[in-house]
């Protein structure tokens, strides 16, 4: 029974490790039955509404973003063909205001005499257990590929991370694009 706790806790810890860097957190989820090696050439999708307001991110680092997600995919073995594709991709990007809470620690003060039988003194807390709020944003990008047939979803991937004043934008979208795409279960011989 010890050995199994220990296992599952290095892996666990283990996966925690390679879905983490540098703060950033990443996944993806590919669709049940799918096989993505048929998928050898690609386009990028323009969004629906490219002026909407909330899509000033995108605007922002687009182009950084489809230049990474070119060379990754490239990286894979995919070719880029906008005429006669067989995926798409499309690509997004938010920034949400989260709240997270803790507890301060109990701190307690040891009060008390000596003596025997029910003198032998007693702690009373001070201060300490009370609950904290945290606000904080998080960045995210969302990368999904689709069937240009069927158009339906054949994989997406995403990265997270905890953004504050000191972040360096550029880096971490770079960071995130390579996490979502190491996750992108083919790559194909050139």
């Amino acid at each position: 029974m010890k050995n199994v706790f220990l296992f599952t806790l290095i892996t666990l810890t283990y996966l925690f490790v390679s879905c983490s860097e540098n703060g950033i957190s990443s996944s993806s989820v590919k669709t049940k039955g799918v096989d993505l090696k048929k998928y050898k050439t690609y386009a990028w999708v323009k969004p629906s509404n490219p002026d909407d307001e909330s899509r000033k991110d995108d605007k922002l680092y687009g182009k950084l973003i489809l230049d990474l997600c070119n060379e990754e995919l490239t990286k894979k073995g995919f070719t880029l063909d906008t005429e006669n594709p067989d995926a798409v991709f499309i690509f997004d990007t938010r920034v949400e205001d989260r709240v997270s809470y803790s507890t301060t620690p109990q701190v307690s003060v040891g009060v008390g005499f000596g003596g025997p039988g029910y003198y032998g003194g007693f702690a009373a807390p001070v201060a300490g257990g009370d609950l904290v709020q945290h606000n904080y944003q998080e960045g995210m990008m969302f990368i999904e590929m689709y069937d240009t047939k069927t158009q339906k979803l054949l994989w997406k991937g995403r990265a997270s991370k905890k953004i504050t004043y000191e972040s360096d934008i550029e880096s971490d979208i770079r960071t995130a694009t390579k996490h979502i795409f190491m996750r992108l279960p083919v790559k194909h011989k050139k």
